[in-house]
């Protein structure tokens, strides 16, 4: 404990307190002294750790040779795999003290975040970290960060910001636990370092009690982060990527509209398929109700609007008629109130809303965010912006009809049927109903599950390629 005076309304007293410490630790690698790292004294081996992986000398626990920490002389001796470079070049930061680095770490860019998260977890974690701030109740003069979903996982605390989430990095590493999609929050400033740092780890949203700088805000946002600043007990502001976030009590997806194509012949269904049973309605209202609940505007495209006028949806017609699947598209993006939208096939009895959210979140600076399958494209099922147009016009005019015909001219961001599979691993988004048979096979599944039976596999046929 110090001798501390304190002053207030013009009285001096005299009081304890403590003071916080502030440790020096000299960091040896592979014999090469790199760096003295100014930190606070505690789990020192997680400091190390962390701070080698963010620079990218290691990777994994199996790049650590050995690791020993000797705390009475302020030094920590480390080998690992592999050679350092033969010149190390430190490039001051802007982290408490000014921080060190070697190699600034370049963010990994992604259109958006993994999931929607709710505002009410990121004020539940900001709670949380406090709780577990012993060392600033204590005395001040810390930084504090902590990493989780719906609760903390792991937590840190140090006189350095940038040593905090280089802690729960290390630890991390240390522990195998995976840190993809979830919520840093942190007591600090957001610079670019720790932008690029929690990119690295494959973090979603950062929210801090304070502000971001200008380059973290436009880092994040090529990040595909969510960056929130000025926590407060029930506020915050929001810099990027804030569908990310379901606010204002409606989760659904703000600036996209949800377009339904309706303009097949059901030649091989023999009747027209949107109007089937399906669900204790008819197909088509299944496949609104999906939607209406992900988009704030959905719009149906079709020629035969008096078919469906049971939908409390605009009915919006082909502006090339005759031309398609593509055609569809196009008239559904062109009279959408939204620079975006997310398009499906009347006729999909299997729409997964956290694979839908998924391709949304991608959409960043692209004009089409396609997803794969085992079978390949599927465009029917894809999230299309304005930006598309033009391509999408040109290919008409010349008589294309095929949607494939537009890809050479855009700028596709392409989800792999690797990504699709975690949140669909049979696929059955992109599976319809074409024949009577198929349908009666959707009916008897429905009915197995309501039943509780589980059916062997998927028995619905894959729509044909556009």
């Amino acid at each position: 404990m110090a001798t501390i005076y304190s002053f207030k309304k013009g009285v001096v007293e005299q009081v304890d307190g403590g003071v916080v410490n502030e440790y020096p630790l000299q960091l040896v690698v592979n014999g090469r002294e790199m760096a003295t790292l100014i930190a606070s004294p505690h789990d020192l081996r997680f400091l190390v750790a962390g701070f080698l992986r963010l620079q990218g000398f290691v990777s994994s626990v199996d790049d650590f040779l050995a690791l020993a920490i000797c705390q009475d002389f302020g030094a920590a001796s480390v080998t690992i795999r592999g050679e350092l470079p033969e010149r190390l070049k430190p490039v001051l930061t802007s982290g408490c003290g000014t921080g060190i680095t070697f190699n600034m770490p370049k963010p990994e860019k992604k259109a958006g975040p993994s999931r929607v998260h709710a505002p009410e977890t990121i004020f539940a974690l900001m709670q949380q970290l406090a709780v577990k701030s012993e060392g600033y109740k204590n005395h001040g003069g810390m930084h504090s960060a902590g990493v989780g979903s719906e609760t903390l996982l792991l937590h840190a605390e140090d006189i350095g910001r940038h040593n905090t989430i280089d802690r729960i990095a290390g630890e991390a590493l240390l522990k195998g636990i995976s840190l993809a999609g979830t919520i840093l929050v942190t007591s600090g400033r957001v610079s670019t370092e720790l932008v690029a740092k929690a990119s690295l780890l494959g973090i979603d949203v950062i929210a801090s009690r304070t502000s971001p700088t200008d380059m973290a805000v436009k880092m994040a946002e090529d990040a595909g982060i969510t960056l929130v600043g000025y926590v407060r007990a029930d506020s915050f502001k929001v810099y990027t990527h804030p569908e990310a976030l379901s606010m204002g009590g409606d989760d659904r997806i703000a600036g996209v509209t949800g377009v339904i194509l309706a303009g097949g012949a059901s030649s091989r269904m023999g009747s027209n398929k949107a109007l089937l049973p399906h669900k204790g309605g008819r197909f088509i209202e299944s496949i609104y109700r999906e939607l209406s609940e992900l988009f704030t505007e959905v719009i149906l495209v079709t020629n035969t609007p008096e078919q469906y006028q049971f939908l409390p949806c605009r009915k919006v017609p082909d502006l090339y008629v005759g031309m398609g699947a593509l055609a569809g598209i196009h008239a559904g993006l062109a009279q959408a109130n939204n620079p975006s939208v997310f398009t499906v096939a009347c006729d999909m009895p299997h729409l997964d809303p956290g694979l839908i959210r998924h391709i949304v979140s991608r959409r960043g600076d692209c004009d089409l965010v396609l997803p794969m399958s085992e079978h390949g494209f599927e465009p029917l099922h894809a999230l299309y912006n304005k930006s598309a147009l033009t391509a999408m016009e040109a290919c008409l005019e010349e008589g294309k009809r095929r949607i494939v015909s537009i890809l050479p001219q855009l700028k596709v961001n392409e989800v792999p049927a690797s990504e699709v599979a975690r949140f669909d691993p049979r696929f059955d988004s992109f599976s319809n109903i074409n024949t009577p048979q198929e349908y009666y096979e959707l009916r008897n599944n429905d009915k197995a599950r309501s039943e509780g039976a589980i059916p062997a596999a998927n028995e619905t046929a894959h729509k044909a390629q556009a």
